[in-house]
C-alpha cells in the first residue's frame, strides 16, 4: 500500500557531508541515521540552485529557476506557477507548510488579475501552495534602513510571550551570545563559541519541532506536511549544551589548496576574495564557527528524534513517507569560500534520504543510491505516492519511485543541472558583468563537472574521479576539450528543453492532431478526392439561390 502522508522535512544549509551515516567523522547523528536504515540515501543529490529561495522555488514547483523565474531571494514566484499544494490537493491530499519558505509573494500580479489576498486563493498564491500552520523564515535581522523580510516573525513574538524582552529578542536572545553583561551577537563570528542567550527549550529549533508535533496531533490525512527548519543557516551560535559539544578539535582541515587561487576564474577569485571569503580564510574563524555549525546539526537531530518518536508512538510511521534534505549546503572556509553560491560539492549537492513505509520499499531499506539525483524529482516522486500522475508539461523533475522500489527506470537523466544568477551580489559589480550575463551554470554527468558563464569567461571544468576534492581547475586544458564540448552539448540540449507549454499535454497535444479538420478548416486541399467525404459535409451540396446577380 502506498504511503499515505508525506512528512517533507528540509534544513537550511546543511551540507551533504555533515552527517553520521554520510560518513562524518565526529558528528554524530543517530536520528538521520535512523531514517537512512530504514530508507534510501542519495549520494549525488544536487540543489537547483545554490540559493535559498531559488533553490526551495524548484523543490516546490518541481521546475528548474529559468522555468519558474525566480532567481534569487526575494525574486516573487510569479502568478500562474503550479506548486505542491496545487498539484496534490488535485488528487485529495492536504499540503501544509510548518516553517520557512522563503518565498516572495507576487503582489503585483495577484492585484493585476483582482486576487484578494486574504481569499484562500490569495493566500495559497502567497505561501507556495502551502496551506500555513505556521510560517516563520527564521530571519529578523535589522538594519539602518529597517528589517530584512518585513514580516512579523511568530517565533519572535513568542518569545516575547514567554518573557524576553525587547522587540527583537530573535536577534538579542536567540541568535546572541553575552559577554560582560552585553550582547554578543553572533553577526560576528568570533562570538559562535558562546552560549546563545536563550534556553534550549526555547531556541529556534525545538520551537519549529513543537509546532509539528501539535500540526501532527490536530490531523487525520491523508496530508503533506512541509517542515522546514531555519537550522543550522547562520547566524552561528547555538543554545547550551550544543554549544559546547565540539571543540577545534573536531573541525576537519580545510578541503583547499593554495594553487586554487593561482591564476583563477575571475569569477571565482571574486567570489573567494570577497567579504565573507576572506574571513573563512582565517583558520581562527573556522575554529570558532565549525563547533557552532556542528552543534546546531546535532539539535536538530534530536528535534528529529521527537518527530520520529511521535510517528512510533502513534503507528503512523508506517504510514508515512519522510524525507530529510537540505535547500543547498555551506563552505566553511573550503575552497576559500564561505557561505554557498557557487558550485562546488560542498555548496550545491545536498543531503536527500527517503524512506519510503510501502513494502515494494522493502527491497531497498538502509541502502545507498549513486543516480544523478535533482531537487526537482521530489515533486514528481510526492505526486506519484499520492496516486497522481505526474504532468511532465508542469514537473521537470522525475519520481524516485523506481530507486525505492528497486525497479530502476528505463532511462535516467546524464547529466545534473544547476543554476545560479548572481547579479545583485556586488561580484557582479565589482567584474563589470550585465545583469543579464551574471549567471553560471553547471553541468555535472557523474565524473566531470563544467561550470558555464556568461559574459564571455571561459568555462571550468573538474574531474571528481581524478580530483575528487576539487581542486584542479581543467577548463582551459586542451586536453580536455572533447570533455568540455560533451558536457556543453549536453546543457545546450538542457537550454532548448520545452519548458514554458505548460498549459497543454502531451496527451492534449495527441488529441488536437487533426482535430481542426474535423471543425472545418480544411487546408491545402485541391479537390474532393484529397479528403475525407465526411470532412466536406458541411460545405457541399446544391446551392439553394445564386446571389451574385441578386439585385
Amino acid at each position: 500500500m502506498a504511503p499515505r502522508n508525506i512528512l517533507f522535512i528540509m534544513y537550511d544549509q546543511l551540507r551533504f557531508d555533515y552527517l553520521g551515516c554520510a560518513g562524518h567523522p565526529h558528528l554524530e547523528t543517530p536520528n538521520f541515521d535512523r531514517v537512512a536504515a530504514r530508507g534510501v540515501r542519495f549520494s549525488n543529490a544536487y540543489c537547483q540552485s545554490p540559493i535559498c529561495g531559488s533553490s526551495r522555488m524548484s523543490f516546490y514547483t518541481g521546475r528548474y529557476p529559468q522555468s519558474h523565474g525566480a532567481e534569487w531571494n526575494g525574486f516573487p514566484l510569479r502568478v500562474g506557477e503550479k506548486t505542491l499544494g496545487d498539484h496534490l490537493r488535485d488528487i485529495g491530499m492536504d499540503c501544509w507548510l510548518i516553517g520557512k519558505t522563503h518565498m516572495k509573494a507576487d503582489v503585483e500580479g495577484m492585484a493585476r488579475l483582482g486576487i484578494p489576498p486574504d481569499s484562500i486563493i490569495g493566500v495559497r498564491t502567497a505561501e507556495c501552495g502551502f496551506d500555513v500552520w505556521v510560517r516563520d523564515d527564521g530571519m529578523v535581522p535589522e538594519g539602518p534602513d529597517g528589517s530584512y523580510d518585513g514580516r512579523v516573525s511568530p517565533y519572535n513574538e513568542w518569545l516575547k510571550d514567554q518573557g524576553y524582552p525587547g522587540d527583537n529578542p530573535w536577534s538579542h536572545y536567540a541568535n546572541s551570545g553575552i559577554e560582560n553583561g552585553r550582547i554578543a551577537p553572533a553577526w560576528l563570528m568570533q562570538n559562535a563559541d558562546k552560549q546563545a542567550n536563550v534556553c534550549e527549550k526555547d531556541s529556534e529549533t525545538p520551537w519549529l519541532t513543537d509546532r509539528a508535533l501539535e500540526f501532527l496531533q490536530a490531523q487525520t490525512g491523508p496530508w503533506c506536511a512541509h517542515l522546514s527548519y531555519i537550522k543550522p543557516h547562520w547566524p552561528y551560535i547555538a543554545p547550551a549544551p550544543y554549544h559546547a559539544m565540539y571543540g577545534s578539535n573536531h573541525v576537519p582541515a580545510a578541503q583547499r589548496h593554495p594553487s586554487e587561487l593561482e591564476d583563477a576564474h575571475p569569477v571565482f577569485s571574486e567570489f573567494a576574495r570577497g567579504q565573507i571569503g576572506r574571513s573563512f580564510h582565517s583558520d581562527q574563524t573556522r575554529a570558532k564557527v565549525i563547533p557552532a555549525y556542528m552543534g546546531l546539526i546535532k539539535q536538530c537531530d534530536d528535534q528529529l528524534g521527537r518527530v520520529l518518536d511521535h510517528l512510533e508512538a502513534t503507528g503512523q510511521m508506517a504510514e508515512t513517507m519522510i524525507v530529510l534534505t537540505s535547500d543547498h549546503g555551506d563552505y566553511l572556509g573550503d575552497h576559500w569560500m564561505g557561505e554557498k553560491m557557487f558550485m562546488h560539492d560542498c555548496s550545491v549537492k545536498i543531503p536527500l534520504i527517503v524512506y519510503d513505509p510501502s513494502a515494494e520499499a522493502d527491497a531497498t531499506r538502509g541502502t545507498v543510491c549513486d543516480a544523478l539525483v535533482e531537487s526537482i524529482d521530489l515533486a514528481a516522486t510526492f505526486i506519484e505516492t499520492a496516486g497522481g500522475d505526474v504532468p511532465a508539461h508542469w514537473v521537470e523533475g522525475r519520481s524516485l519511485r523506481p530507486f525505492l522500489h528497486r525497479k530502476a527506470p528505463a532511462a535516467w537523466r546524464d547529466v545534473a543541472i544547476s543554476e545560479y544568477n548572481y547579479a545583485v551580489t556586488p561580484t557582479a559589480a565589482k567584474l563589470g558583468v550585465a545583469d543579464a550575463d551574471a549567471r553560471l551554470f553547471m553541468a555535472f554527468d557523474g565524473r566531470f563537472k563544467l561550470i558555464h558563464f556568461e559574459g564571455g569567461f571561459r568555462p571550468m571544468l573538474f574531474d571528481l574521479r581524478t580530483d575528487p576534492d576539487e581542486f584542479t581547475d581543467l577548463g582551459d586544458n586542451p586536453d580536455h576539450a572533447a570533455d568540455i564540448a560533451r558536457l556543453y552539448g549536453h546543457l545546450n540540449g538542457w537550454a532548448r528543453r520545452q519548458s514554458q507549454r505548460v498549459t497543454r499535454s502531451a496527451e492534449d497535444l495527441t488529441a488536437m492532431r487533426g482535430a481542426s479538420r474535423r471543425r472545418g478548416i480544411i487546408l491545402g486541399v485541391y479537390d474532393e478526392g484529397d479528403v475525407d467525404a465526411e470532412l466536406m459535409q458541411k460545405y457541399l451540396g446544391p446551392a439553394e439561390a445564386d446571389y451574385t446577380t441578386k439585385p
